[in-house]
């Protein structure tokens, strides 16, 4: 027995031994890439790194020049880190440095490990001066990251994402809602076979008032004034919260919840609340989502208090949960505070074939350009307006504004390529993208199917475009991608073109209060 359990060992040594010289060789590199990426999420409330390994192969079928994630494996999550800031309520730079340092240590890895990664910017961490100290914090890898400044109604996009909603829409043809409460916002999408149908926001979250160690309060949100107000809560800095101050703030936070989650017309403080206008479908819900900070108190995952309202709110929506209040039977999440960031660094490789149009090959290589997603109908005829609408819808759902940067517009049509229908999307891209034409951006055109050169001579040779032009197709893109063209191979006149997945302007008015300030 013991002569077969060492001859087993060796056995084991000399497989070992066999498996890393081949993934040394020529033959593994080739079919296989491998890369250590790390996702981070820097909110008004909460902050926290992710680090991931990936392993993408090459699809070997028909000699595809597609690569595509086999594996994923998180390395390391980063503790929760409750977003600093400075008395004059700006974000700070130099302790988030030092916590990303420290997630960095912990992780075993130096900066120069991470071969690429993303970053997603939400709530304070937008404003353009909270923004450009945190751009600086990561300058030394700005060719490495894409970078997401999330509004809400991208947000909710991303939480549905992250949460496991959009996939449980999709496997299983149900209309799910996620419900993504935060530290300062609550975001809703409706998500119906797979796809995103609309988003909404609110001003409730767990984060709008804060308490020290003493239970004094250190910061007390707009929104939290206005609840305070309508309940009758005196709320001050420095002043204790009791807990029955903190009950009956959490209740009628609860209430303006249930009252949008249940698509009830909405009035009085529930409709000031809003920042976003309300949903609208009339679509039966199947299934709850919850996801964010307070969804763990939410599924019973912790019951640690951070000073805040998070586990109170948390507990008035539980009472109501398990009261029947909801629209539908609430499902598990596959995250909850971390669903902005779970999957912010996933990459293919493809290649866009010869039926593609470059009108300046100088231009190439472009980096980190953010793909446009219209959802046009399944139609064999799209029409100039309805892809112009789809245009407009998709840069609304990831609050941009069309003109102010470059963009990729992704166009998943299959139709038949007659002449007048490609003429029809042509004409409805030109109307769809009036701000990116005047300010001289290049027309990014990325078709999964092969219209690429197609549609990109009727730009230029028909429809006058002066822009450059790069119209390339057979490259499956989806929402939440970034992309890098290459530079055109030749003679193949074919760009190689690597997808980032995310699966990742300054704004006015009232502020919070902050002791100190």
């Amino acid at each position: 027995m013991d002569d077969h359990d060492d001859h087993d060992e060796h056995e084991h040594e000399h497989e070992d031994e066999w498996e890393s010289a081949f993934k040394k060789s020529d033959f593994y590199k080739a079919d296989n890439i491998e890369l250590t990426t790390v996702g981070i999420d820097i909110g008004s409330s909460t902050s926290h790194l992710m680090f991931s390994h990936l392993h993408l192969q090459r699809l070997g079928q028909y000699l595809s020049s597609r690569y595509v994630v086999v594996d994923r494996r998180v390395l390391h999550r980063s503790p929760i880190l409750l977003t600093p800031y400075n008395p004059d309520y700006t974000i700070d730079v130099e302790h988030l440095e030092r916590f990303v340092q420290t997630a960095y240590a912990d992780a075993g890895l130096g900066r120069g490990d991470v071969d690429t990664g993303a970053i997603i910017l939400t709530g304070e961490a937008v404003k353009r001066r909270n923004a450009r100290a945190i751009a600086d914090l990561f300058a030394e890898e700005a060719g490495k990251f894409v970078c997401a400044s999330a509004g809400h109604n991208l947000e909710a996009v991303m939480a549905a994402h992250g949460s496991g909603a959009v996939a449980l829409s999709r496997s299983s043809g149900q209309t799910v809602l996620s419900v993504d409460i935060g530290g300062g916002t609550c975001k809703l999408a409706l998500v119906r076979n797979g796809d995103i149908l609309e988003t909404a926001a609110t001003n409730v979250g767990g984060r709008l008032v804060a308490t020290d160690a003493h239970g004094k309060v250190t910061r007390i949100e707009p929104a939290a004034r206005m609840v305070a107000e309508e309940v009758g809560v005196p709320l001050e800095l420095g002043q204790s919260l009791t807990l029955g101050q903190r009950f009956a703030l959490a209740e009628k936070l609860a209430d303006c919840l249930m009252a949008a989650v249940c698509r009830e017309p909405l009035t009085g403080l529930a409709k000031e609340l809003l920042v976003t206008p309300p949903l609208t479908s009339k679509a039966p819900v199947d299934a709850v989502v919850f996801s964010g900070g307070v969804s763990e108190y939410i599924y019973g995952r912790t019951r640690e208090d951070y000073g805040d309202l998070a586990l109170a709110l948390a507990n008035s929506m539980g009472t109501r949960i398990r009261g029947g209040a909801l629209p539908a039977p609430m499902q598990d999440s596959v995250e909850g505070i971390r669903a902005t960031v779970i999957g912010a660094s996933q990459f293919t490789v493809q290649v866009s074939g010869n039926t593609i149009s470059v009108s300046d090959p100088q231009l190439l290589p472009i980096h980190n350009l953010q793909v446009l997603y219209p959802q046009i109908p399944a139609n064999e005829h799209v029409a100039p307006e309805e892809m112009r609408e789809a245009i407009a819808k998709g840069f609304q759902r990831f609050d941009l504004n069309e003109g102010e940067n470059p963009i990729a517009l992704a166009i998943s049509w299959n139709g038949t390529p007659h002449y007048p229908l490609l003429r029809g999307i042509a004409d409805g891209i030109i109307l769809g993208l009036p701000e990116t034409l005047k300010a001289g951006y290049p027309l990014v055109l990325v078709f999964e199917n092969d219209f690429g050169k197609l549609v990109g001579e009727i730009m230029r040779s028909e429809l006058g475009v002066k822009n450059p032009v790069i119209s390339i197709d057979s490259i499956h893109l989806r929402e939440f991608d970034y992309i890098d063209i290459g530079e055109v191979v030749y003679p193949a006149n074919a760009v190689p073109v690597v997808v980032k997945s995310l699966v990742f302007p300054e704004v006015h008015g009232r502020v919070a209060e902050m002791a100190g300030a």
